[in-house]
């Protein structure tokens, strides 16, 4: 039996239950349900805080566990990532009030409010930078004004708050951080670990990828194929007239109007495109 902890509450959570859903697996329907058992997949799933999910993969209690890149770093466990999601995107930033600091080296000496001080130490070490760590639990904007600390570090998503709280965002993220499956790296690999990630993995791409149909003349059948590769070659069929050829190919969503565009120009007609619900490749 596959044992997953997947966190309990946010939209780290509806997004984890989304992709579980897509790929065959069973959830929860309540969000006071702390387990479930999925007998048909052998999986049992466990609703935990993200903040804990790394701790028990990476003591070996729970196979797999979906959480954040910055959570994961900050446990300081030996969790390791499997599968990034593709999901939950965020950046951990550093902040201070308006022409007090200037960059990641001006920390020397000073204090710096977080509430990932396993990531921020790290940062840190890896620079040479001589500073205090301040943890703080909860929401760390108001630590500067409170006189705890002269910079604070978040992990955002656009910085808003930050922003709002009278704080200057400085420099580049200091950490890219999004959904992770994680795993524990010494542990032997079961096979339901092998076919959830390839589930996952052909979710992802169906997320990416749209199918595009469309009928061409033969004459710009080579032009239209270079447009709509598709992974491995475009399914190319002949029509009843037979100077037209029908088309079929996977196509990267983000590029649907573009080549959609581009195929008109060529002549093609009859251009579908549909979404992917699920795919084994």
């Amino acid at each position: 039996m596959l044992r997953i902890a997947v966190p309990n509450k946010g939209s780290l959570a509806e997004s984890a239950a989304t992709i579980f859903r897509e790929a065959g697996y069973r959830q929860r329907t309540h969000a006071k349900e702390l387990a479930i058992l999925d007998p048909d997949n052998e999986v049992e799933f466990f609703y935990l805080r993200p903040r804990d999910i790394a701790v028990y993969v990476g003591e070996g209690t729970l196979d797999l566990g979906v959480t954040g890149r910055d959570l994961l770093i900050d446990s300081g466990t030996e969790a390791t990532t499997v599968l990034p999601l593709g999901f939950a995107a965020s950046t951990f930033r550093l902040a201070a009030m308006p022409g007090t600091i200037g960059a990641l080296h001006d920390l020397r000496g000073k204090r710096v409010a977080t509430a990932y001080p396993g990531v921020m130490t790290g940062i840190l070490q890896r620079a040479g930078i001589d500073a205090t760590v301040v943890r703080l639990d909860g929401a760390v904007e108001t630590a500067i004004r409170l006189g705890v600390a002269d910079a604070v570090a978040d992990v955002v998503e656009t910085g808003t708050t930050l922003r709002t709280a009278g704080l200057e965002i400085v420099g580049e993220p200091l950490l890219e951080s999004e959904a992770l499956l994680i795993g524990h790296a010494e542990k032997p690999e079961k096979p339901q670990v092998v076919q959830l990630v390839r589930r996952l993995q052909n979710v992802l791409v169906a997320r990416r990828y749209v199918m595009f149909d469309y009928d061409v003349r033969a004459d710009a059948l080579e032009a239209a194929c270079a447009l709509t590769p598709g992974l491995q070659s475009p399914t190319v069929s002949p029509l009843h007239n037979d100077e037209w050829y029908a088309v079929r190919s996977m196509v990267l969503s983000v590029e649907t109007n573009a080549v959609m565009d581009k195929l008109w120009d060529l002549g093609a007609r009859a251009i579908l495109v549909t979404d992917i619900v699920a795919c084994r490749l």
